[in-house]
Order: structure tokens, then sequence, then C-alpha cells
């Protein structure tokens, strides 16, 4: 059976996004592997995975409540089709599943919790360090997908 392994990374929303990377890069001693100023995001990692940590700019005013955690990630094993099954087994227990989303290194999809803490579950798709590659160099965002209808 299928199941979540781990927490895979933290995403926070901040007021400033520079700010942001300036503490955790220097002070905490990550590495920045993507910024992207226009959008307001960046991602850093501690050497070993693709992001460990996600820091995304506020929409709106910056005031309590809106900063502050986005989205935790957990990790499965396995790929696309152990996602499939953790998917299907959560959305038949009633878990209102609210997106599912490719993003080229990892396959995601995304629910709240009981109190609207926004969760993600996700299944890589390249390695650690290829992925890391990706995520720098990758233009966008992810694409939407569907699992794959049975036959």
């Amino acid at each position: 059976m299928a199941g979540i392994n781990r927490v895979g990374h933290v995403v926070l929303y901040v007021s400033d996004v520079d700010e942001a990377i300036e503490f955790y890069r220097d002070k905490v001693g990550m590495e920045l592997v993507r910024h992207n100023a226009e959008r307001g995001l960046a991602f850093l990692s501690f050497g070993t995975q693709h992001h460990d940590l996600g820091l995304f700019r506020v929409r709106g005013e910056p005031t309590k409540g809106r900063l502050g955690l986005s989205h935790i990630a957990f990790v499965i094993n396995g790929g696309t089709a152990e996602l499939e099954e953790v998917h299907d087994r959560l959305a038949g227990e009633g878990v209102e599943i609210l997106e599912k989303i490719d993003y080229g290194y990892t396959r995601s999809f995304y629910f709240n919790d009981p109190d609207g803490n926004r969760v993600e579950v996700y299944c890589d798709l390249k390695a650690p360090l290829e992925s890391k590659r990706f995520l720098a160099e990758r233009p966008g965002s992810g694409q939407p997908f569907e699992f794959a209808a049975p036959s």
C-alpha cells in the first residue's frame, strides 16, 4: 500500500522575499536554487534535494494571518501510480482535492486540513540533483494534470 514517507518541504508566505532569502541563505546557510523577483518567489535547499524551503511573497496586505505557512508538503515513496493510490484513498475518505499539478520534477495534489491549512502530497519524477538543476533552470510554473484513466 502506498503511503506518505516524510515531510518534503515547507513553503512560507513572506512580506519581503529578498530579505527572507538573505536570512535563510546568509544566516541559516541554505543554498539559493531559484529566485524569480518578478513573481515574488524563491526556493532554497540544504543541498540534498530540489528544495527544502519555498518563499512566496504574500498576496495583498502583509498582515498577521496572511504571513507564515503557505503549505506543508509530504513526499511519498514511488511514482505517479503510488501518488494516485494515496490520492484515491484520501478522496475516498471524503477529502476534497483542490488541484493536481505536474511541475516537471514532481507531481502533486493539494487539499486543506480541517483548519484550512494547505497540504501537498507529491512524488519525485527525477533524481534529487537532477531535480535541483531542473528547478533552477525551468521557466514558468507547473501544469494541471489528471491521472490516467484505467484501461
